[in-house]
């Protein structure tokens, strides 16, 4: 191995770190946003995995094409 010829400076201490203050959040203000992500995640898994046939919203076969990876790697059947 080879050695640098400028010599290595010396380690300096880490600065002390000064606590952050966390605040609790309610469930008040936690529950609209959980609402939210719960509907969007119910929307997408049913664009993903039942868009296609008698119940479909959109008619053709463009929705079907554009989450048809994602329905194999979801284990979803499409075929």
């Amino acid at each position: 191995m080879a050695q640098s010829a400028v010599p290595a400076a010396p380690l300096t201490p880490a600065p002390a770190r000064t606590p952050v203050a966390v605040t609790p959040l309610s469930l008040r203000e936690i529950a609209p946003w959980a609402l939210f992500t719960g509907v969007l995640a119910l929307i997408l898994l049913y664009f993903v995995g039942a868009e296609q046939g008698a119940v479909a919203l959109v008619s053709g076969e463009s929705v079907h094409e554009w989450v048809h990876d994602g329905r194999h790697l979801l284990g979803f059947p499409c075929h």
